[in-house]
Order: structure tokens, then C-alpha cells, then sequence
């Protein structure tokens, strides 16, 4: 029996929302782009399409789990993929995706993904609700 997941190319999904080369001062000891970094960049990713949906300030309430499927080296250049994935009263819980590719241009492979929560927020920095109009 054939199992059809394998034979799927797998392709990124959501909004292209952030583009940005892995920075060589966020290394560990081995050469390595630190998770961290990462992480840091799939919140800004969500924060930007946030504002985009509900058109002003939010504040990011969690980041879920994140896993990561390959190293990502200096000098990758990292693509952040945003999809809302469900929107309440006054928050946004949105999938970040991020894709990996060589400088050359090569090898397009995902990285990691996670999901993050975002609030709406007025000037004051109080809990606004969502305009969707």
C-alpha cells in the first residue's frame, strides 16, 4: 500500500508576511541559528498580521509549541507564513509557518511553525474589540 503523505510536495500555507535572512549574530556555539531568535521572529510575523486584521495595536497573549524539522544556518534566508486560523471578540489565533531556504536560492525545506494568540489593544493598552468592517 502506497501511503499518499509521502508522495504529497509539501508547500507553505498562509500569507507571506515576513522575509528575512538568518542573523549571524544570533549563533550558539555550533554555527547554529538559535531557536530563540526564531521564535522572537514567528511572534513579530503574527504581531504584523494582527495589526493588519484588526487594523491597529495588539499584544501577543502565548506562543504554542514549536518543533523544529531542520537547523537553520546563517545566511538562510527565512519566509514567514501567516494564516488566521480562528478570531474571537478581541483576539487572533494565528499559524506561523516558517520556510528555509539556501542563499543560492536552493532548497526550499520548512524550518518550524507554531501557533500564536494575539489580543487587540487600545492606546491605553486595554483590550479592544475586533473591527472586522
Amino acid at each position: 500500500m502506497v501511503d499518499k503523505k509521502e508522495d504529497q510536495i509539501l508547500s507553505p500555507e498562509g500569507q507571506l508576511t515576513l522575509t528575512l535572512p538568518a542573523d549571524p549574530q544570533a549563533t550558539n556555539m555550533f554555527g547554529d541559528v538559535y531557536g530563540g531568535w526564531v521564535s522572537s521572529q514567528i511572534v513579530l510575523a503574527a504581531e504584523i498580521k494582527a495589526a493588519e486584521v484588526t487594523s491597529g495595536r495588539v499584544a501577543t497573549v502565548s506562543v504554542g509549541n514549536m518543533e523544529f524539522m531542520s537547523p537553520v544556518l546563517v545566511g538562510t534566508v527565512l519566509s514567514f507564513y501567516t494564516r488566521v486560523l480562528e478570531s474571537g471578540r478581541s483576539s487572533l489565533r494565528i499559524r506561523v509557518e516558517v520556510w528555509g531556504r539556501c542563499p543560492d536560492g536552493s532548497d526550499l525545506r520548512k524550518v518550524t511553525e507554531a501557533e500564536c494568540v494575539q489580543v487587540a489593544i487600545d492606546g491605553h493598552g486595554h483590550i479592544r474589540a475586533i473591527n472586522f468592517g
